[in-house]
């Protein structure tokens, strides 16, 4: 199996991490994989955040838990409620991807930028998670200008990075089987 098969298939969402800060050369691999991804009409419509102050990591994962409290979707509400749950598992670096309000496939530029920053954060040995409970404080747009997203963007999620805090490497969950249809 070659690398990039190898690292597609071992790279897990990661939960835990140590508090050491990941290197800025680290950061820039990871940040340039993602500015490599592939945009629809290579458009590029991407722009990354980078957070590494801890008091406004905790304040985004404060305001957001706040919103869940009353989600009507109870698994949402009782994570918002827990008071030990953190959004970004207390990852030192945090990156909010967002995207041209205007750009063309929507959403799916961003995407492929965030999981070209997850496949190289891999890569490298740094653990990263894709985190969509962000959203929840996006929605005050008083949060998005202190977070300075530039004029004509929108935040979509973050990513968790650091490195991991964990012994033993994780298993792939079951893969589902019946996701595949050939037409020859």
């Amino acid at each position: 199996m070659n690398d990039i098969i190898k690292n597609i298939k071992e790279r897990r969402s990661i939960r835990k991490f140590k508090e050491e800060q990941i290197k800025d050369e680290e950061l820039e691999v990871i940040i340039e994989a993602g500015m490599y991804a592939p945009s629809a009409h290579n458009e590029q419509p991407w722009h990354f955040t980078i957070i590494q102050n801890k008091d406004i990591i905790s304040e985004i994962n404060k305001e957001s838990k706040m919103m869940m409290k009353n989600h009507s979707d109870k698994w949402i509400a009782k994570l918002g409620n827990n008071e030990k749950f953190d959004i970004h598992y207390n990852a030192p670096t945090v990156i909010v991807v967002s995207e041209k309000k205007d750009c063309y496939s929507k959403f799916v530029n961003a995407s492929a930028a965030t999981q070209n920053m997850l496949l190289a954060a891999e890569s490298i040995g740094v653990g990263s998670c894709w985190v969509g409970f962000s959203k929840f404080c996006f929605v005050q747009e008083d949060k998005i200008k202190k977070l300075n997203i530039p004029e004509g963007y929108e935040p979509h999620y973050t990513v968790a990075l650091g490195y991991k805090a964990l012994d033993k490497k994780q298993s792939a969950p079951k893969r589902n089987e019946d996701v595949v249809t050939y037409i020859r």
